[in-house]
């Protein structure tokens, strides 16, 4: 009962999140939503967290909270007219069986990578 609930709470949040993401690509959506978007997706993928990973299970359960409740709350920020395109072009995608594209993983590991060699040589000093 309780696997089930989490299966279908992960469901709806990988469908948010392909919402958020065909919103980002929208150019009706406002720039500051998209700046809160893109702001999610740093802290998401960042190495930095709020609360650090080394304290136990509280480390862990900050991105297990922070993360869902911000792609709950910018979905419902969204106005009604681009969530709805966001949501059928999600069902279109999802009966194409089509995944994400790996090159977005390719470009976010290459800007953490390169600010960590950019700022690694400050640090030094």
């Amino acid at each position: 009962m309780l696997f089930a609930g989490l299966r279908r709470r992960a469901r709806l949040l990988k469908k948010d999140g392909l919402v958020l993401w065909f919103a980002w690509r929208d150019a009706r959506t406002p720039t500051w939503l998209k700046l809160l978007m893109a702001l999610l997706a740093a802290y998401a993928f960042s190495p930095i967290d709020l609360i650090p990973d080394f304290i136990p299970l509280l480390g862990l359960l900050d991105d297990a909270i922070i993360v869902p409740l911000g792609i709950s709350l910018l979905v419902r920020l969204l106005p009604r007219d681009i969530r709805l395109s966001g949501e059928a072009q999600m069902e279109r995608r999802q009966r194409q069986g089509r995944r994400w594209p790996a090159p977005i993983l390719l470009l976010l590991l290459a800007f953490w990578l390169a600010a960590l060699f950019w700022g690694f040589p400050h640090f030094m000093a």
